[in-house]
């Protein structure tokens, strides 16, 4: 009888090649934190010219090859102790552009079976042109092929979402996400006193209704002995379903 083998599957290693450990300056320059996205698409689209300095990125080496019958689970990317989804591209490449704050940052990528993480920690010495974001909301989701929308009131009356990512008041979205997971990100580096609304919109899944969790981190003050984070989970169960899933006051004390 032939002798049977059983293929041995290569160790999972992750790699993080950006942002780079240890003391570094960052600018403004280069920095883009927005990706273009094209629907229905498998991924954003990082400008080549990104700076590495605002990016997240590398490889799961050994990463198995997707079953086309099997859900792909999304891996984890873990900032500054924020956890969300991290979509892992079929080769086990993932990369997102991500405004870090001055100060220590750490992140931390985990395989989609958690079979293997790496943890990255380096300091940020903030440059010209770069200012950090004082409120940072960010919105993932636990489905792929899904869209879910963050949609920003402040209280100027700004509305920040994906059809008018910039606002006069200097806060910003960074992508709208159409494939699933997510993250999308607000960003406000000097954010209005008062009282601010936020918006989850289901905008739908590729032809079908799927049951979806949204998760929304509020972080304020990040990077300083004041930072607070608050995070809320909300269903999202029918496609066209806006729902106001969070309402809070900041106060610019500076």
């Amino acid at each position: 009888m032939a002798a049977v083998t059983t293929p041995v599957l290569a160790e999972q290693r992750v790699e993080i090649d950006t942002p780079l450990a240890g003391w570094h300056g960052t600018s403004g320059e280069g920095a883009d934190f927005s990706q273009q996205v094209n629907y229905p698409a498998s991924s954003v689209n990082t400008p080549a010219t990104q700076a590495a300095q605002a990016l997240i990125s590398g490889q799961i080496k050994g990463f198995p090859k997707p079953d086309s019958k099997a859900k792909q689970e999304p891996g984890r990317l873990i900032v500054n102790g924020v956890s969300m989804p991290l979509k892992i591209q079929d080769d086990g490449s993932f990369n997102r552009p991500y405004i870090f704050p001055q100060g220590s940052n750490g992140v931390e990528v985990r395989s989609p079976d958690r079979a293997a993480a790496h943890r990255t920690q380096f300091y940020a010495q903030r440059g010209n042109g770069a200012v950090p974001a004082r409120l940072r909301l960010v919105l993932s989701w636990d489905t792929d092929n899904t869209d879910l929308d963050l949609h920003v009131v402040t209280p100027d009356g700004g509305h920040a979402w994906y059809g008018g990512r910039q606002l006069a008041n200097g806060g910003a979205l960074d992508v709208d996400v159409t494939t699933g997971y997510g993250p999308e990100i607000f960003s406000s580096p000097a954010p209005e006193s008062g009282h601010y609304l936020v918006y989850v919109n289901y905008y739908g899944g590729r032809g079908e209704e799927i049951l979806t969790t949204a998760q929304l981190t509020i972080v304020t003050e990040e990077g300083t002995t004041n930072e607070k984070q608050e995070t809320v989970i909300v269903p999202m169960r029918n496609p066209g379903e806006l729902t106001l899933v969070k309402e809070f006051s900041y106060s610019n004390r500076g």
